[in-house]
């Protein structure tokens, strides 16, 4: 069975560590075999002690395999991992050192010790990467169901998404596929051109990280893939939802759910508390409407008047009435499984499967002389937004982030005529080129 995948990300300081421990915890509890992934090691063993210091097998490329903890409230099948930035890029380098090990001796280098290396600014994004495509790739031989990412604030967890993509991009133009063919040449290539041509290794080396790189990005674009975005109700969570919004729209993405965590209590009989609480009100009413713009789920976490202590404390979190009475928590489905946040909707078969791509293109040539390319941007102003065609690519600005996407096919053989922002998208406008198109 494909493995589900919940994205979990949000403002700074929202509780995004705590939320996620939450669903996972409440998500084992319902049955499911559940791993959770952070790289909050503190937050991790102070959130869940049993899976301080637990230890296991190995999986794969000698990751670790996540301990279970057992016993938790009487919650089996919940997995915690915690990411090991410095391991994952000794463990990445050294195995680079040994593949070019010849290039080194020839070069006269010593190679690095193990004990030389520490981590490059950067490798904590690829280290979680690393993990979350072995943790999407096992499909049916996957000890658990689910797996919860614990992501980090929503501009960071953006370009981590975006990260495989782009770099597929930049391994393309630098070592491209196709120039793969003149092997034989390249000897007589150098000598022509009194440069020396890539090496083996080089292109070898591109072509296995490209593999990975498509690794990651199936499973952060499989249909069993969903975002839950976590803020605090007040003034700057609107603004981090509608970042989060078109961030990952440009990605092909939308939040399947928002997390609005620590709500006070409403009818306080403190004039302070509920003041605060009329305040909260509002800032809910702002994200109920962005949400029910992009159909995505709103939830409700509330105030414990303190910080999360035990696992009691998450599942709290999510059934507030079930530990406060000192019973059984008694939950039915938690937030992002099996509900509208998306991590259960997708039927087994379709979960690894990747989603549709939200960026249409309507054939208008017949009424109006122009194909219409749509992409949906919700939360997109018209400040920060930008359009440029490169050859055969459109490079688009949105919200302080980029990308650069290949044009179809039939676009290639036109030019751009305009475009719109209208109803949160983007609408570029492309008119055949007589020169390029046949009659």
């Amino acid at each position: 069975m494909p493995v589900r995948t919940l994205l979990v990300t949000g403002a700074g300081g929202a509780g995004r560590t705590t939320v996620a421990a939450a669903v996972a915890l409440a998500a084992a509890r319902d049955g499911d075999r559940t791993l959770l992934l952070t790289r909050d090691a503190d937050a991790a063993a102070h959130l869940l002690p049993a899976a301080a210091g637990a230890a296991g097998g190995t999986m794969a490329d000698g990751l670790p395999r996540p301990a279970p903890v057992d016993g938790v409230d009487g919650v089996d099948g919940l997995y915690v991992a915690v990411v090991d930035t410095a391991a994952s890029f000794r463990s990445g380098a050294l195995d680079v050192q040994d593949r070019i090990g010849s290039l080194l001796s020839l070069l006269g280098a010593a190679p690095l010790d193990p004990e030389e290396l520490t981590e490059l600014p950067g490798a904590d994004a690829l280290a979680l990467l690393r993990v979350l495509r072995q943790a999407g790739a096992l499909g049916a031989d996957s000890a658990w169901d689910l797996v919860v990412v614990d992501l980090p604030p929503v501009r960071e967890a953006v370009a981590l998404l975006a990260l495989p993509e782009q770099l597929r991009r930049y391994l393309g133009r630098l070592l491209p596929a196709d120039r793969q063919a003149a092997r034989a040449l390249r000897p007589v290539l150098a000598q022509l051109a009194g440069v020396p041509m890539p090496a083996e290794w080089a292109y070898e080396a591109a072509a296995r990280a490209d593999r990975e790189l498509a690794a990651v990005q199936a499973v952060i674009d499989a249909r069993g893939t969903s975002v839950a975005v976590v803020v605090e109700p007040g003034p700057a969570a609107l603004r981090t939802l509608r970042t989060a919004r078109t961030g990952l729209a440009l990605y092909g993405h939308r939040p399947a759910g928002v997390v609005a965590n620590r709500v006070l209590p409403a009818g306080s009989a403190d004039p302070f508390l509920a003041g605060l609480s009329g305040q909260q009100q509002e800032h809910l009413k702002e994200l109920a409407d962005a949400c029910a713009a992009d159909g995505a789920e709103l939830r409700e976490t509330p105030h414990l008047g303190r910080a999360p202590h035990t696992p009691r404390d998450l599942l709290r979190l999510l059934d507030p009435a079930g530990p406060a009475g000192g019973g059984p928590v008694e939950l039915g489905r938690p937030i992002g499984v099996g509900g509208p946040i998306g991590v259960g909707g997708p039927s087994a078969g379709a979960a690894a499967e990747p989603r549709p791509d939200p960026w249409t293109v309507q054939d208008r040539l017949a009424d109006e002389g122009q194909f219409v390319w749509t992409l949906p941007l919700p939360g997109a102003t018209r400040e920060g937004l930008d359009l440029v065609r490169r050859g055969d690519e459109l490079v688009v600005d949105a919200g302080g982030f980029r990308r650069i996407v290949p044009l179809p096919s039939a676009l290639r053989r036109c030019t751009v005529a305009g475009a719109a922002l209208r109803d949160d998208a983007l609408q570029v406008r492309f008119t055949p080129d007589p020169g390029l198109w046949p009659r």
